[in-house]
């Protein structure tokens, strides 16, 4: 009964898939590939820094670039880097906005790094070479971060 519908649905069915039912390469998948945008240079992920100590100078705390959004596509390396900065708000490690430190949220940090590992479990397969990259290295990072946060932490109580 669906095929007996005179009017459009407003839906459009695209098949993405890099390969034809038969398993041979298809032509568009060959022709995206070719223009693919480039690895994520490291110098535009957040860097990482020196987890804070007693006190923390201005220079120890990474600031949230302040750029123009609205030229930049929302995309899968945009979700990874919104989550990867936001966990990174939450231990402690960026200042807030006026430059103020904000204390760790470690709880919060830790699910956040959760929603990270969804994110890459329900992605498997469909990834890119460079976004499974970026994401493997950003859990990479927050994890021993956490980590090494953790350690600090436990010296401290």
């Amino acid at each position: 009964m669906a095929d007996e519908k005179s009017e459009p649905s407003g839906f459009k069915v695209v098949d993405r898939r890099g390969f034809t039912a038969e398993g041979s390469p298809r032509e568009e998948a060959e022709a995206k590939k070719a223009e693919a945008t480039p690895a994520v240079e490291k110098a535009s992920r957040p860097q990482v820094v020196e987890p804070p100590t007693e006190r923390v100078s201005r220079s120890q705390v990474i600031e949230p670039p302040e750029a123009d959004l609205s030229d930049e596509p929302s995309g899968f390396e945009t979700l990874v880097s919104y989550l990867s900065t936001t966990t990174m708000f939450q231990l402690g490690l960026m200042a807030g906005p006026g430059g103020e430190r904000i204390p760790p949220d470690m709880p919060n940090a830790h699910r956040t790094i959760d929603l990270l590992q969804v994110l890459q479990d329900k992605t498997q397969g469909n990834l890119t070479a460079n976004e499974s990259r970026l994401l493997d290295d950003v859990l990479y990072e927050l994890r021993m971060t956490f980590v090494e946060l953790q350690k600090r932490q436990a010296r401290k109580g």
